[in-house]
């Protein structure tokens, strides 16, 4: 044989005509009119549109499927008005790690990751908590289930302090444990804090324990109706300060939506210039990161998961499509050439924001691949249904083995 796969007949995004591409050793080999050789399986895209598979780079996966285990007092405040009760909001959610158990975390992980590749969704950044309360138990179950999807749904595993860092002490220790044991990433939420100092404090010890760690940085930062929140400007200037250009990854960015002008473009030129990315999740929480503007700017925007039926939002199934519909409407983005842009949020530009190399979909790149439904971009968010078939690492999913309980 040849090729492990070729897939015949496809539609591909900015280029005319119907095209084949042939997939070996995990790469794609060629894309062309019509591939000469024989392959040990062929699929049939029948004009279908087939582009590069789904990338979340934000998902709290120790906590998926919980929302039934509190009460909705923690939406309520989360979803206020202005999201002046964010903190609150976290504070009320952080009871369920009262019942954190490796036992029942991991059943809902495996679900949650199930999903993922059924939608599609190759690669994800994935948040525990660890801290007091939460210890290192949904970061162990998160470590196992990167281990038992690996090759099918590839999970970065994020240390995540969500209590804080200077208010909750012990928890720098218990971040560095964590990176022993094997976490890919280190996180942060520097403006739950309660002074300005002690945010700094927290970016600069999560920051200090990457480098140590040669470890990506993602922080969810100004997640507020606060527009005098300066978490994000603090961890972009810390980014610049060490060197580690690339390296850090800004979530949420809530209070941006009230920034004065002035100050927001002072944010943009710094993302630039640390080559920070912003994940956005409109669809969360009333308030979000200026994406269109931020856009304009030439910034780099992409969108996230952020929550799958827990104490923050009801919803969600790992579906980036849907994601994708979601935020045409609430960003209104809505024109074809927009369309194409929030594609792109939930493909090459997340993948971008966690330094995944070489996603795209041409010859020489890894064959993460979906084979849509539907033959444009237009159709494929309308509609945001699964994918018709998965590829991840150049081989087919087994669609039946995603879909059991087992």
């Amino acid at each position: 044989m040849d090729y492990d796969l070729i897939i015949t007949d496809a539609q591909l995004r900015r280029k005319a005509g119907k095209w084949d591409i042939a997939i070996d050793k995990g790469l794609i080999k060629k894309i062309e009119k019509k591939v000469q050789g024989k392959a040990r399986q062929t699929i049939d895209a029948g004009g279908r549109l087939v582009t590069e598979s789904f990338v979340n780079t934000h998902l709290h996966l120790c906590k998926v499927y919980t929302l039934q285990m509190l009460d909705s007092q923690a939406l309520t405040s989360y979803h206020g008005a202005n999201m002046g009760a964010a903190m609150t909001a976290i504070e009320l959610a952080a009871r369920v790690k009262e019942k954190y158990d490796e036992k029942w975390i991991i059943k809902n992980v495996r679900k949650a990751l199930k999903s993922a590749a059924l939608h599609g969704n190759t690669h994800i950044r994935a948040f525990a908590d660890v801290d007091s309360k939460a210890k290192l138990i949904g970061l162990k179950a998160l470590l196992k289930a990167r281990d038992e999807f690996k090759g099918i749904v590839d999970v970065q595993v994020v240390a995540f302090p969500q209590d804080g860092v200077v208010r909750e002490p012990g928890t720098v220790d218990l971040i560095k444990k964590a990176m022993d044991l094997g976490a890919d990433v280190v996180g942060g939420i520097p403006w739950i804090e309660y002074t300005d100092a002690d945010s700094q404090k927290h970016v600069d010890e999560m920051c200090k324990i990457a480098k140590t760690y040669d470890a990506d940085v993602s922080m969810l930062v100004d997640d507020a109706g606060d527009p005098g929140l300066r978490t994000l400007e603090m961890l972009a200037v810390k980014t610049l300060e060490m060197g580690r250009i690339g390296r850090s990854l800004a979530h949420h960015a809530r209070a941006m939506a009230l920034y004065p002008e002035p100050y927001f473009r002072k944010i943009a030129a710094l993302l630039k210039k640390a080559k920070m990315g912003v994940v956005s999740d409109p669809h969360t929480g009333p308030l979000h990161a200026r994406v269109k503007e931020l856009l304009a700017e030439n910034a780099l925007v992409c969108l996230g998961q952020d929550d799958i039926a827990d104490a923050y939002y009801p919803f969600g199934c790992n579906n980036l499509l849907e994601v994708a519909f979601l935020n045409v409407h609430l960003l209104w983005m809505t024109t074809f050439p927009e369309m194409e842009k929030i594609y792109d949020m939930i493909t090459v530009d997340p993948a971008k924001c966690i330094n995944l190399k070489n996603f795209e979909l041409k010859v020489g790149a890894p064959a993460h691949l979906v084979v849509l439904n539907e033959k444009s971009v237009y159709e494929a968010i309308w509609a945001h249904k699964a994918p018709l078939h998965v590829i991840s690492h150049g081989k087919l999913i087994d669609k039946a083995a995603m879909a059991s309980d087992d």
